[in-house]
């Protein structure tokens, strides 16, 4: 990509730059991490681009959560789309108590994410990190097949979301 593409948010006119220079993080299936802002919650890049998705960073005595995804195979934090009337932080709750069977003690906006999909336009999510006490059972579902806690250095779980771990990575700063 050079400096002058343009991708365009999916929901408004508003063109979202792409930034300048290197992706931050790239997956196996195209999808590439464009940027990671810290602003304050409810003010996203730009002020008038709509966030389309929430991601939860969640961790238990310096683990960090994962859920293996199946419909991509692949191990990735959890979190999806945004539902019609839902906040960010809504469906941020939602998707981890849907996605792992987990409840954050603590859930804090860390910032946003903008994601370009292949053959989608780039799409920008809110990044929240929590803290768990205790974790939960976990039952898998039809779209989860399993949680995995991944403690550094151990390996991580193959394959696993590049763009997720950079958000992780990220999220500690």
């Amino acid at each position: 990509m050079t400096e002058a593409t343009q991708l365009t948010d999916p929901f408004t006119a508003v063109p979202a730059p792409v930034p300048a220079g290197a992706p931050l993080a790239r997956d196996a299936h195209g999808s590439v991490l464009l940027a990671f802002e810290r602003l304050p919650e409810g003010r996203p890049p730009g002020g008038d681009a709509r966030v389309t998705m929430a991601i939860v960073v969640l961790r238990h005595e310096g683990r960090l959560l994962l859920v293996h995804d199946s419909g991509r195979a692949a191990w990735e934090l959890p979190g999806g789309g945004i539902e019609p009337g839902e906040s960010p932080r809504e469906a941020a709750v939602r998707e981890l108590r849907e996605e792992s069977g987990q409840v954050a003690d603590s859930l804090t906006f860390t910032g946003y994410a903008l994601i370009a999909y292949p053959g989608h336009r780039a799409m920008y999510g809110a990044v929240y990190t929590g803290t768990t006490a205790t974790p939960r059972v976990f039952t898998p579902n039809e779209e989860i097949a399993a949680i995995h806690w991944w403690s550094p250095p151990a390996p991580l779980p193959e394959p696993y979301q590049p763009i997720d771990l950079y958000l992780a990575a990220a999220t500690r700063r």
